[in-house]
């Protein structure tokens, strides 16, 4: 009998959505931009997936298991009902497994954050993520091919285009930004510029994320960054290896999370938490207030769903957290 598990991947700027079925096939994939709404791009993107599988699927499909990640993974592990939620390190692992078991080493560049992940025969040995500085992100790109009003998708082919890279400063956005707008009043062409970003880019994710790694092949670049060619292109001159691009690159924490749903509800068979394709219609609210009982003044959220309360966090010594209303069975938080 055919199971389905759902992952759901909530970040700065997308919101990424994936099924897989028990033999691990990918069903289908949603990616959307959150906008600073998590709740309702997650509803948006729910509603979205419930659509496409309509096309798909005589009747709508039953979810045997969901799971939660992103830097907003309890917040969205509490809207859907998720089983398991993981941080990105472990789902990007999975995923990237899933698709080379022989993988080494996997370079994640998402809308403001970048990670690199070392693998050695099947496990993730060591990491390290920069969420400090957002040069080389994909929201810097994006501002970038806003600033030179060239659409981001054309940004990679026209740095292909390119034959003498003007140097830039890569070391910070400040920096790249201000270098770039300088070598654009120069008249430097613009597809030698693009390309003298993305290996001044290169050239700070190395320096920074994977500074002390033991990068080898085979290396896979995945999450929205790796859709740009003139990136891959400077990694691969960069480390003179090849740079293996999958083809669901952009959501590949939604399958790795979907993955781990399935591996959770196989070794302990249970009805999921999922609470179903209605979540579109569901109120969902959530609000802040600071904790004056001792002299920690935590931050603590609480998230409403139509009008009844369902979790609560940010307490340190866990008082609010245990007011949480109590849900049949524990999601499983990392």
């Amino acid at each position: 009998m055919k199971k389905y598990y759902i992952g759901v991947d909530v970040g700065s700027i997308s919101t990424n959505l994936a099924v897989i079925d028990n033999n691990r096939n990918i069903i289908e994939t949603v990616y959307i931009r959150t906008e600073g709404k998590p709740i309702a791009s997650v509803q948006k993107g729910i509603q979205i997936m419930k659509d496409k599988l309509k096309k798909k699927f005589p009747e709508i499909i039953e979810i045997s298991g969901a799971g939660a990640t992103g830097s907003a993974r309890q917040l969205t592990g509490v809207i859907v009902g998720a089983d398991v939620v993981r941080n990105e390190i472990t789902a990007h692992s999975l995923a990237a497994l899933h698709v080379r078991s022989d993988i080494q080493t996997v370079i994640e560049i998402g809308g403001q954050d970048s990670k690199i992940i070392i693998i050695r025969e099947g496990v993730a040995i060591d990491f390290a993520m920069n969420t400090v500085c957002a040069a080389g992100t994909g929201s810097f790109l994006d501002q970038q091919a806003r600033r030179l009003k060239i659409p981001i998708e054309k940004f990679g082919d026209l740095a292909l285009q390119s034959s003498e890279p003007v140097s830039i400063a890569g070391r910070c956005t400040v920096f790249a930004e201000s270098d770039m707008i300088h070598k654009t009043q120069l008249g430097h062409a613009i597809p030698d510029i693009i390309r003298g970003l993305c290996e001044a880019l290169v050239r700070n994710y190395l320096n920074n994320v994977g500074k002390g790694k033991d990068i080898r092949a085979p290396i896979m670049f995945q999450g929205g960054v790796a859709a740009n060619k003139g990136i891959r292109e400077a990694f691969q001159r960069t480390l003179n290896l090849d740079i293996y691009v999958p083809k669901n690159y952009d959501v590949m924490g939604a399958i790795g999370i979907a993955i781990l749903a399935q591996e959770t509800m196989e070794e302990n068979p249970h009805p999921s938490n999922f609470y179903g394709w209605d979540i579109p219609e569901l109120i969902f609210e959530s609000k802040g207030f600071e904790c004056k009982d001792c002299p920690n003044h935590c931050e603590v959220v609480e998230i409403k769903q139509n009008g009844q309360l369902i979790a609560r966090w940010g307490s340190r010594c866990g008082k609010w957290d245990n007011l949480a209303v109590k849900r049949e069975k524990a999601i499983s938080f990392s």
